[in-house]
């Protein structure tokens, strides 16, 4: 079961949301309120949240558990009907109509006022202080008045934010992944620079997205998110040692996760390793830190060296170390905040061709491969499969109905037997010796059984089942129809998975690495229209699946130009501890106390106009409606912001204040945007909406609201229970 703790972050942060959204919403409310007030307006109710209350207070009453409303009631039908007497007369006149509340439940808040309900069009009143007597013009101001106040609430905490300074990530290029937008994209004056590789770089700096100057990463994360489809987007980019900046124009493409809209590149991070808050988690990832090879390396250390260089900034200077490697060992130095320094040697790891695939649920996940050729599936940590009789290090000859499976086949197999139990025959490492062991395990409903599954074998070359490429054509020639094809490229059709690679072009390998070193040593010469590679397998065995005992063969290998520039392009990767390290900071701050006034304004006005285009890309469909977050989702944001400081806290209610005035000012019934309309139709044609009509679109809205609400709640709670 997921740690809800750890959903929501500590318990603290949990609290600060709440009282955070209190407060948004209180001013929101106490907007309406001081306009219905200044209009004449007679208040019923000033709540937060909604619900039976929890307590309430009432001048004259005082405090009360629960609502004063039945106990004034009572008190006034007895001064109604009691006339001659006098002390209730004046008791009656020293209570407030109005009542303070605070509901139950804590999300939400309204301001009831003497004739005026969005829930109910009925309620009106043709007493002189009600608000079907006040002027129309009178009513616009009450009913907007709750969205001007969150404006100016964001405005006020936006020029706190900066006026205090912003912790956030650079607009610098971390990483890019390879084949996507941002990786292919070539500056319209890379001519003039000379500049020939394609594609955005680690280290480059991104000063202006369309034309804006971009303060932080989150800038591009944006602009791609909320692009038209098929719309570029213009980046100028400073590039160290280009003189002059290069002019992208990237279109992006929906990422293969998330759905949205991306450019496929990653922020900068820092050269300190981060410090995890409690002591349980800081020493599982000192084990973590020590299995990856980096004993000795503690939580808030910097990496200072790397080869000697001492000249570094970021993270990606040490992926950049291992592409230039040519597979040679790394020297790194570490050092903490006493001058503690702690060196490390480290190897680079091969980098392999990484093919997309869909799982039975929605899931999109990397095979590994060279040329379609896999390894097996195996097990990195066994965690929960444990109890089931999985061990760290084993790997799948047999899983379900797949023999020698991939890492692809076997999380396709595991899958597609969600609920299910499937039989596996693994190979085990026991004192030095491998045996094959038979299990039978129970699947969960989710489609997982419970350990890390591992890609590529360091200590085997036993091909598991190659990687099927997905081919969209017409299924005839004249036809309009689409057929999809799946097809294996060519150097991998002609090898039997569970065939062991002894020796590639005349040497032997021993591991999955091996084999694209030697590869890419075969073809060194090799003209770039193809070539030809002998490979020599051990085919499996008739009485066992661990490909010892079985017969030689020779293949050969027939490459295309294609393969080999892929060959070519195959580097080296750093070790995979890039998220031990922090994302990259900068301060975003105010030069004064104007130029903070200007940041809060620009800043309100830039995510008013972002909620305005999220709605019109809903319609276009590049956003759906899973990409929405209810309150479970914004409460578990916010906790995670909160997190980093108060002022992202701020920073984040802010955000929020934005969305909650623009969500309230659309046209639709029951918020205020659909309150308005109807002041504006009365306005106009001397005489309110009917009462009938306005029930109408009333439960119309109501029905399209909660229909919402259910649904990005139902998301919100699917993906947080998806992430853990």
């Amino acid at each position: 079961m997921p740690d809800i703790s750890g959903m929501f972050g500590t318990a603290t942060d949990f609290l600060l949301v709440v009282i955070g959204f209190g407060l948004i919403i209180f001013v929101h409310e106490l907007g309406h309120f001081l306009a219905a007030r200044w209009a004449g307006i007679r208040v019923l109710a000033f709540a937060l949240g909604f619900g039976p209350a929890a307590i309430s207070y009432r001048k004259g009453l005082g405090v009360r558990r629960g609502s004063s409303e039945q106990e004034y009631l009572d008190r006034l039908r007895a001064v109604t009907t009691a006339p001659e007497s006098v002390g209730g007369a004046i008791g009656a006149l020293a209570i407030s109509p109005t009542e303070y509340r605070l509901n139950w439940l804590p999300f939400g808040g309204y301001v009831k006022m003497l004739g005026q309900e969005d829930l109910n069009p009925d309620a009106v009143s043709e007493a002189p202080d009600s608000f079907q007597r006040c002027v129309p013009w009178k009513k616009m101001i009450v009913i907007s008045a709750g969205v001007a106040m969150n404006i100016v609430t964001a405005v006020l905490l936006f020029i706190i934010v900066f006026r205090v300074g912003l912790p956030t990530e650079p607009p610098v290029v971390g990483g890019v992944a390879p084949g996507l937008p941002a990786a292919t994209a070539i500056a319209t004056n890379a001519g003039a620079l000379d500049i020939e590789q394609p594609g955005l770089k680690p280290g480059d700096e991104v000063l202006s997205v369309d034309g804006r100057k971009a303060d932080q990463f989150n800038d591009l994360l944006m602009a791609a998110a909320m692009a038209s489809r098929n719309t570029p987007i213009k980046l100028e980019v400073r590039r160290p040692g280009v003189p002059e900046p290069l002019q992208f124009a990237v279109v992006p493409e929906a990422d293969s996760g998330s759905k949205l809209l991306a450019l496929g590149i990653e922020p900068a991070r820092s050269l300190r390793i981060v410090e995890p808050r409690s002591a349980r988690q800081r020493e599982d990832f000192k084990a973590r830190l020590a299995k990856l090879g980096f004993e000795g390396v503690e939580p808030g250390m910097r990496l200072v060296s790397i080869n000697g260089d001492t000249d570094i900034k970021y993270y990606f200077s040490l992926s950049q170390a291992a592409r230039d490697s040519k597979g040679v060992p790394l020297e790194l130095v570490f050092e903490d905040a006493s001058g503690k320094r702690v060196a490390i040697s480290t190897t680079p790891e091969p980098e392999f061709q990484l093919s997309e695939f869909d799982l039975p649920g929605g899931l999109i996940s990397v095979q590994p491969n060279i040329l379609g050729l896999t390894s097996l599936l195996g097990v990195g940590e066994a965690k929960d499969a444990k109890e089931k009789g999985l061990r760290d290090g084993d790997v799948f000859v047999r899983l379900g109905t797949v023999e020698y499976p991939s890492y692809e086949a076997g999380l396709r197999e595991i899958r597609s037997n969600a609920g299910r139990t499937v039989d596996a025959v693994i190979l085990r490492n026991e004192a030095g010796a491998t045996k094959e062991v038979s299990l039978s395990l129970a699947v969960s409903r989710t489609g997982t059984i419970g350990f890390d599954a591992t890609a590529i074998q360091e200590h085997s070359t036993v091909m598991g089942v190659p990687v099927a490429r997905e081919i969209i054509e017409r299924a005839k020639p004249d036809s309009g129809a689409m057929a999809k094809t799946r097809v294996t490229p060519a150097a991998a059709a002609h090898i039997r998975p569970g065939s062991r690679v002894i020796s590639v072009a005349g040497r032997d390998v021993f591991t999955f690495a091996d084999i694209r070193t030697q590869l890419q040593r075969a073809i060194a010469e090799a003209p770039a229209t193809g070539a030809e590679v002998e490979l020599t397998l051990r085919l499996p065995g008739l009485a066992g699946s661990t490909a010892t005992d079985g017969p030689t063969e020779r293949v050969t290998l027939r490459l295309g130009s294609e393969d080999i520039t892929t060959l070519r392009s195959l580097n080296w990767t750093g070790p995979p501890i890039a998220l031990a390290f922090e994302p990259a900071q900068i301060l975003r701050r105010s030069t004064g106390p104007w130029n903070a006034v200007t940041l809060g304004l620009s800043e309100t006005r830039r995510m008013v106009l972002q909620v305005y285009i999220t709605f019109g890309r809903l319609f276009e469909g590049t956003l759906k409606v899973q990409h929405l977050q209810g309150p479970v989702g914004i409460a578990h944001v916010g906790t995670l912001l909160a997190d980093r400081g108060v002022i992202w806290l701020l920073f984040f209610l802010a955000m929020v204040s934005v969305n909650l005035a623009v969500v309230n000012f659309l046209p639709l019934p029951i918020v205020d945007g659909g309150q308005f309309l109807f002041i504006v139709y009365e306005q106009v044609f001397k005489r309110p909406v009917p009462v009938g009509v306005q029930n109408a679109v009333t439960l119309a809205g109501l029905i399209l609201i909660g229909s919402m609400f259910l649904i990005v709640t139902f998301n919100d709670i699917t993906n947080l229970f998806r992430s853990f």
